[in-house]
């Protein structure tokens, strides 16, 4: 289940620079997690549009499949941080599993997935992963 979003409060009037949610890690939660992403770039259009309309649906688009990849592979709660930077999003997705994620071949015949990290380093600006000891972050930075 999530936890109410963390506001920043040194935003300017409307605009909205960052918000965190946390999750237990139940597989309902990546679509918590979608669901908070949109509500968090809802916000954010109101002050400054997308530059682009497909923009909007990469990020919704990632931040699925981080939040998928969280309760498929690492074990407990995971936690989603959006940010606005100055030309786009930051998105942080936190959870507990320490191994960084590796790109698996993609045998769309087969099923079973392993498109989700392509796709992720294919629509994000930059990608990178920081483990520490409870887990690992994983950052990425989209076009807004």
């Amino acid at each position: 289940m999530a936890t109410e979003p963390h506001w920043d409060d040194t935003l300017a009037a409307e605009e909205i620079s960052m918000r965190t949610t946390r999750f237990a890690g139940e597989l309902r939660n990546v679509t918590g997690a979608r669901l908070e992403a949109e509500k968090f770039l809802h916000d954010l259009a109101r002050a400054s549009p997308p530059t682009a309309p497909e923009y909007w649906d990469d990020i919704l688009l990632v931040v699925t499949e981080l939040a998928a990849n969280a309760v498929q592979y690492a074990p407990g709660p995971f936690e989603l941080h959006m940010r606005r930077t100055f030309d786009g999003v930051h998105v942080t997705m936190h959870d507990t599993n320490t191994t960084p994620p590796a790109p698996r071949p993609f045998h769309p015949n087969k099923g079973g997935g392993g498109i989700g990290w392509h796709l992720i380093h294919t629509l994000c600006d930059q990608v990178s992963v920081v483990p520490d000891a409870s887990g690992k972050d994983i950052h990425v930075f989209l076009p807004w």
